[in-house]
């Protein structure tokens, strides 16, 4: 097998435009809630919203992956 920096190129292309795409789906997701998320968990240490959050980032994550894949 042989290597071609296309494929490369492609994948860098493909990754950067996933990274894009899961920080502006993240961001909408923080606007949409009635809160500031940050603040919830961080702040006074909310660990169902920090769960619900991780599994929300997981989601939109294996979404954007399946998309650009």
């Amino acid at each position: 097998m042989n290597f071609n920096p296309e494929y490369l190129l492609n994948a860098m292309v493909y990754a950067l435009l996933g990274v894009v795409i899961y920080i502006g789906s993240f961001a909408v997701v923080d606007k949409v809630t009635p809160y500031h998320l940050w603040q919830e968990i961080v702040e006074k240490q909310n660990v169902a919203l920090a769960i619900l959050v991780g599994l929300m980032s997981l989601g939109i994550g294996v979404i954007i992956a399946a998309a650009v894949h």
